[in-house]
């Protein structure tokens, strides 16, 4: 996947953005899909958080109530991520840091998981690792965006802690570690071109059809 994402943007000219928006409303859809009442996402730096953040604007401008908690204080944000956060600044959307904010999800709260993506090496680090306990400690929904935080993407490996999400929502293609996800697992198409896929020798067959996303069987 860094090298779909390289050749994509270095060579094609497909933006980073471009990317994230297709996500962020993919994402926002199976959100709507599993939630009964309100929405937290919890976002991280990074892409992952970016893509976060963009699928809390897709649910804010459907009117749905959702509230973004940060695991640090949205000036530390940088890229894509701050550029997401800024938009949600402008909407009056909620946008808290720390991991307390979290407690007042209730039971039917359903939780977006965009904390950590398929960059992770190592054991998960404070204060992601706070974050993903108490993700767990709640009984609403859960969707993952990619990868479910705290899961190696190569090699499904739970890196210390890790999300157990209700379904998973991946992006552009499978993730060798998502064999065996906890629940539902999805593939959503962010618009990355085949020849993308070829220039690496990447054996492509296009998979959705009129559909933004396919299910995945496990």
């Amino acid at each position: 996947m860094r090298d779909v994402d390289r050749i994509a943007v270095e060579d094609v000219g497909l933006q980073l953005l471009q990317m994230m928006e297709n996500a962020g409303r993919i994402l926002a859809w199976h959100v709507r899909d599993v939630r009964e009442s309100d929405v937290v996402v919890v976002a991280g730096n990074g892409g992952n958080g970016g893509g976060g953040l963009t699928c809390a604007r897709h649910l804010a401008n459907r009117d749905i109530p959702v509230r973004v908690v940060l695991e640090r204080p949205s000036e530390e944000l940088s890229g894509a991520a701050a550029h997401q956060c800024h938009i949600l600044d402008e909407m009056n959307v909620s946008v808290t840091s720390s991991v307390e904010p979290l407690a007042d999800a209730d039971e039917q709260t359903a939780i977006v998981d965009a904390l950590i993506g398929y960059g992770l090496t190592g054991n998960v680090r404070p204060p992601a690792d706070a974050y993903i306990d108490r993700m767990n400690d709640l009984s609403g929904p859960t969707v993952s965006l990619d990868v479910p935080s705290g899961i190696d993407a190569t090699t499904g490996e739970s890196l210390d802690e890790a999300v157990s999400p209700a379904r998973t929502v991946t992006l552009a293609l499978p993730k060798t570690g998502l064999d065996a996800p906890t629940g539902k697992l999805y593939l959503a198409d962010i618009s990355i071109p085949r020849t993308v896929y070829v220039r690496l020798d990447i054996d492509y067959e296009p998979l959705f059809g009129d559909d933004d996303w396919v299910r995945l069987e496990q």
